[in-house]
């Protein structure tokens, strides 16, 4: 089977079961993160922080104005890590997937360095190191 045929056969499949919590999950990630990166996203986080800020004399800078701003931005950002971890995890797969099988096109590519990412970073160092000296011989 091709490499056509098999993402033609894993569309149609996905297309036709119903969407599971990591799919749902996928999905609500990707689009959180596009509007995130979005100028609009930081148009608003600068004006909430204004508005915050326009706030204070009116309650006197008290630790409950303050509160409201701590509370906000520590909910937000531990919730954007995981959201975003997961977008990099995909993207990262994705572009393992498209390397590899650019190294299986090449005939005069080494086959050592595919799947490479699952190697420690010890033996990437060595690796490393021995590809240098390859390129000063």
């Amino acid at each position: 089977m091709n490499i056509k045929t098999f993402l033609l056969t894993v569309s149609l499949i996905s297309k036709n079961k119903k969407m599971t919590l990591s799919q749902t999950f996928d999905k609500f990630s990707k689009k959180i993160t596009k509007a995130a990166g979005s100028y609009w996203a930081f148009i608003a986080a600068c004006l909430i922080v204004i508005i915050w800020g326009i706030c204070g004399p009116i309650f006197h800078y008290s630790e409950n104005w303050q509160l409201v701003i701590n509370t906000g931005t520590t909910i937000i950002t531990f919730l954007m890590v995981f959201v975003i971890q997961q977008s990099s995890n995909k993207d990262t797969l994705a572009i393992h997937i498209k390397l590899d099988e650019i190294l299986r096109a090449q005939k005069e590519a080494s086959n050592d360095f595919r799947s490479i990412e699952d190697k420690t970073e010890e033996e990437l160092n060595l690796i490393k190191s021995q590809a240098a000296e390859n390129v000063n011989e």
